[in-house]
């Protein structure tokens, strides 16, 4: 059977997605060594910065996918949200304390957080239910690209520039610009939606359905086994990766990312998606004890790259059955609410990764996340009549 094409507007909002990645994992796949190496922070501090700014992130979510359903007017939240993120890019490289880039890291966030929901949102409105799994997938994929480009540039940057984190970041602005201009000028309002989206509605959380509610739930324990990948860059420089390599590991993880995201929305249109969710939670226990167990850089990046693989196997998959369960007038505010909860378990599980990071060390923070990944497995079997799609 012939699949209809993907619309423009999809390709649009996921080059908006690549060249923003772009600008924040130049800096992202620095910034541990960076907060730890340079400004002399320890594990716990990175672990806050990482957890509260993408909780803050979440939270704002809620806020803007609310807002996008009540004005419909998706596209004026988005171009807020990445102007907002674009704008703060140069506090990085200013940076002198750990406290700045704390800061850096949480208006940065804000801007994600406004942007995230009604983007979404976006994509669900530009599509049928049967083209969401690879439109997501899609989205989700350019985004990783733009993912994968950022580290290489890094670590071809800081050879020419001898090891100048700060001349790294000032560049990383140039995207960040570039994917504003793309959403400015390629990406639309569906116009045959407006009027569904201008009704005066009440939107309440407590409105959205019950499956949902199940599979927000299963995707929120997801997170506790999944801490911040700035962690996956201290495994690196744990095993010897110099300042400059340490990208690396970024660039492996976005490759597996960016090459399994597209073909498992394709199949998540073709089969139950719960049977996808499972084979990503096993790898991401597989993914865990390697990383806990490695002596070596090969080890690192092969458990680094099951971790990509991982969320290349469960974010867009996730992503496609909130839309399909939210009622269409209230779309945003479930993303919103989704992400909100993914939200404070990435604090939660962020933290006290860094604190048994000194505490303990390397092996046990990932031994945990593998026992907790192994938990969500069977949290989702034991969920899957309400998630079978």
């Amino acid at each position: 059977m012939q699949r209809t094409p993907l619309p423009a507007g999809v390709w649009a909002l996921g080059l908006v997605s690549l060249f923003m990645d772009v600008s924040s994992e130049m800096i992202h796949a620095l910034l541990p060594v960076f907060v730890v190496g340079t400004l002399g922070a320890g594990a716990i501090w990175l672990g806050v910065i990482e957890g509260v700014a993408e909780a803050t992130a979440n939270i704002v979510k809620v806020f803007s996918g609310a807002l996008s359903d009540r004005w419909g007017k998706r596209k004026s939240l988005a171009l807020l949200g990445y102007g907002l993120a674009a704008v703060t890019k140069p506090l990085f490289p200013l940076a002198g304390s750990a406290f700045t880039v704390f800061a850096a890291r949480c208006v940065d966030r804000v801007g994600k957080g406004i942007r995230g929901a009604p983007r979404d949102a976006l994509v669900a409105d530009y599509t049928t239910p049967e083209q969401r799994g690879a439109a997501y997938g899609l989205r989700q994929s350019l985004d990783t690209v733009g993912a994968f480009i950022g580290p290489l540039l890094a670590i071809a940057l800081l050879m020419l520039l001898a090891n100048n984190v700060r001349a790294v970041f000032w560049i990383a602005v140039i995207p960040a610009l570039i994917s504003v201009a793309i959403l400015w000028f390629a990406v639309k309002e569906p116009s045959h939606l407006r009027p569904m989206q201008k009704r005066v509605v009440d939107l309440r959380p407590r409105d959205l359905p019950k499956p949902f509610w199940a599979i927000a739930i299963v995707a929120t324990f997801f997170t506790l086994a999944r801490f911040s990948e700035a962690f996956l860059i201290l495994r690196g420089a744990d095993i010897g990766l110099t300042i400059a390599w340490t990208p690396v590991v970024l660039v492996v993880m976005n490759v597996a990312y960016m090459c399994s995201a597209y073909p498992a929305g394709v199949l998540a249109d073709r089969m139950p998606r719960h049977h996808i969710l499972l084979l990503g939670a096993a790898v991401l226990v597989l993914a865990n004890l390697m990383l806990a167990g490695a002596s070596d850089a090969t080890v690192v990046l092969i458990g680094v790259a099951l971790w990509g693989l991982h969320m290349g196997l469960t974010e867009g998959v996730f992503t496609a059955m909130i839309a399909d369960a939210a009622p269409a007038d209230l779309r945003g505010t479930a993303f919103g609410v989704f992400n909100l909860m993914r939200g404070l378990l990435l604090l939660f599980a962020s933290i006290i990764a860094g604190i048994m990071w000194e505490a303990s060390g390397p092996a046990a923070t990932f031994i945990t996340a593998a026992v907790l990944a192994a938990f969500s497995m069977l949290l989702l079997m034991a969920s899957r009549s309400m998630l079978r799609s």
